[in-house]
């Protein structure tokens, strides 16, 4: 059984729907005592790294993760659910995260783009390319088209990215340390592929 994070952030419809498109049982949890009960978590968002926080700290979600993260189990974040598993972020201020993943989110660096005109956020389909073989991306190509929407993005060991994005210059867009696996963006939003890397978190 898969929890879906719910802490008032973002896009849960469309994340209950697509495992609803797998045959997956997921559950919408807000309540922090419910989770180790649950094979997998998934930490989805939309919005600001700080309220994000915020939310999860009220709730006591943030300890129920980390103990849920101690077991072994599989977790997943996508988009700000990504960010969060990192241990800091500079959107609106210095904010710290669940420290699961060692790196901090930055917002994207203008002044380093390749082309002046791109704009931000990063929105649309972009191209992410497999750094390292992993179970989530069983039965993929080296490189495939994913939704993207977001103006911050991690900064973090080269050990821990699993894939990369191209958006100006190269950044992290797909993370895993152990039994934590982060993307940037939406697999709920990018079709097939993202059903099937869905898939492959189920099936791990």
């Amino acid at each position: 059984m898969v929890a879906v994070i719910d802490y008032n952030m973002g896009n849960l419809g469309s994340v209950m729907n697509a495992f609803s498109k797998i045959g997956a049982d997921s559950y919408l949890v807000s309540s922090a005592e419910e989770l180790s009960k649950f094979d997998r978590v998934v930490l989805p968002g939309v919005g600001a790294f700080p309220d994000a926080m915020n939310h999860l700290k009220n709730s006591g979600m943030n300890q129920a993760i980390l103990e849920f993260a101690k077991s072994g189990k599989p977790i997943l974040g996508t988009c700000l659910g990504m960010q969060l598993l990192f241990e800091k972020s500079q959107e609106f201020g210095n904010n710290d995260g669940l420290g699961l993943i060692k790196g901090e989110v930055v917002p994207f660096d203008k002044s380093k783009f390749d082309n002046p005109e791109l704009k931000i956020p990063h929105m649309g389909w972009n191209e992410l390319f497999v750094k390292k073989d992993t179970p989530l991306f069983d039965g993929l190509d080296d490189d495939f088209y994913l939704y993207f929407v977001h103006s911050f993005h991690v900064q973090t060991e080269q050990k821990y990215i699993i894939g990369s994005t191209f958006y100006g210059y190269e950044f992290a867009s797909a993370v895993n340390q152990d039994n934590i696996f982060g993307f940037q963006p939406h697999p709920e939003k990018s079709h097939k592929i993202g059903l099937k890397i869905l898939t492959n978190f189920i099936n791990l």
